[in-house]
């Protein structure tokens, strides 16, 4: 019965068809459209559950359900945030600095729903061959993922109130407005010339200099130095790296917007830079502490996903090892030597990895670009790397850092004096799986 209504509606099926392909205008195309829905849902996947179970198994035991529920929750509030006004902040036109609130409430899709979408207007716009539905859902996972990233330097010790009302103030006055210096035409960073091809600085410089701040402001977790806090279970730290591993793919590949060269090109690279990375962290750490830890080898990973990230669609093989290599030794510097001798407890290496890490990525890009790949009709060299080029990225580094630095500090003060930020002293060594949640793992 199913088989025979199928091919009686067939003719109209068909009808209906034809008259869509005979509809003026520019098409979606479906294979771009298809890779950068994949792009997405494991973008999503990186946050939960891949940061979730990465950062779960590099806690004690009495905080994993606390850390897992943070990455989740993060999910759920910075997904709503985006619809509501972030989207519209990062991505409206606006001006040089933020954007505007002609996208509230995602207003605006409905008009060309189906049609492929261009992020601004004039000489400097960007046209896609997806429409804005799924750029918009592309671009909620990096928001989600870049605001869990900061809870790895405070784990063990914020309240929950008050990392949900940090993360809903500086999702919306720090990552909306620094995607937008960086990413839309109209952005200050983008007219200067400035690369970040999938979120070295609107992502892992931003999250890592944020989680430092933090850090800070908190203070060191109780009996830091002194107990014993090793992680409860380098199992799910495996696991979860593992996921953020496979869900980079579409992270980097993914911000080429289409299935194409570049996408491929971009994909490579960042799977050969991951592999260098872990090949020198651990052979750092071999050297200097006697044994390879697996917490080296996935803290190798991510610190060169996170060093290619905003290269990835600018350099080649070649380079890509080198920068892997460069960002396994810089990732085990930042979360050994440079903790200590600064003094601050960045619980899992927010800064150490993902702040040190992306800014050797971005200064790298600087050296390593190939023109041909980023090369478009109104650059048909392409941008390559220099001296200036480098100076660019320098600028761009110094930019993000001092404004995240100083625009975290305020709102967590504000937080601090709305909610407060630490939990008690007795919550701490309870646990904050029972103290803040009244659960905890059998």
């Amino acid at each position: 019965m199913l088989a025979r209504a199928a091919l009686m509606a067939m003719p109209a099926i068909l009808a209906a068809g034809a008259a869509f392909a005979q509809e003026d205008g520019p098409k979606i195309d479906t294979g771009d459209a298809s890779w950068m829905m994949t792009s997405s849902a494991i973008v999503l996947m990186m946050t939960v559950p891949g940061l979730a179970l990465f950062y779960a198994g590099m806690v004690r035991k009495k905080n994993v359900l606390a850390t897992m529920m943070q990455s989740f929750s993060i999910a759920a509030l910075v997904g709503v945030l985006w619809m509501v006004v972030g989207y519209s902040l990062a991505f409206g036109e606006g001006n040089a600095y933020i954007g505007d609130l002609s996208r509230l409430l995602m207003s605006g899709l409905a008009e060309n729903w189906d049609k492929p979408f261009t992020l601004g207007s004039g000489d400097s716009a960007v046209a896609f061959t997806i429409p804005e539905s799924i750029f918009a859902m592309f671009q909620m996972t990096f928001a989600i993922i870049t605001a869990a990233l900061i809870t790895g330097a405070i784990a063990d010790r914020m309240k929950f109130s008050a990392l949900l009302l940090f993360v809903t103030l500086w999702s919306l006055l720090v990552y909306s407005p620094v995607a937008h210096w960086v990413w839309h035409p109209n952005g200050w960073i983008f007219a200067l010339g400035a690369l970040d091809f999938a979120g070295g600085t609107v992502v892992h410089i931003n999250a890592g200099v944020a989680g430092l701040v933090a850090a800070i402001v908190l203070g060191k977790r109780t009996g830091y130095g002194n107990e014993n806090m090793a992680p409860f279970n380098l199992g799910l730290a495996v696991i979860g790296a593992g996921l953020l591993w496979v869900g980079w793919f579409g992270f980097n590949a993914g911000s080429a917007g289409a299935a194409g060269a570049r996408a491929g090109m971009a994909m490579l690279v960042t799977q050969i830079a991951a592999a260098a990375a872990v090949l020198s962290w651990l052979v750092a750490e071999w050297a200097t502490k006697g044994k390879p830890s697996v917490l080296g080898a996935v803290s190798g990973a991510v610190a060169g996903l996170v060093a290619i990230t905003p290269a990835a669609g600018f350099v080649l093989p070649g380079p890509a090892l080198v920068i892997g290599v460069i960002a396994g030794l810089a990732g085990f510097w930042g979360a050994t030597a440079l903790k200590h001798w600064c003094g601050y407890d960045d619980s899992l290496d927010a800064f150490g990895v993902h702040g040190v890490c992306g800014i050797v990525g971005a200064l790298l890009t600087g050296v390593f670009a190939y023109g041909p790949l980023s090369a478009t009709a109104s650059t048909p060299d392409g941008y390559s790397g220099g001296l200036d080029q480098f100076l660019l990225q320098v600028y761009a580094v110094v930019a993000v850092f001092i404004f995240t630095a100083i625009a975290s500090f305020i709102l967590l003060k504000v937080v601090d004096a709305i909610v407060g930020l630490r939990v008690t002293e007795e919550d701490e060594r309870e646990g904050l799986d029972v103290a803040l949640h009244g659960e905890r793992l059998g």
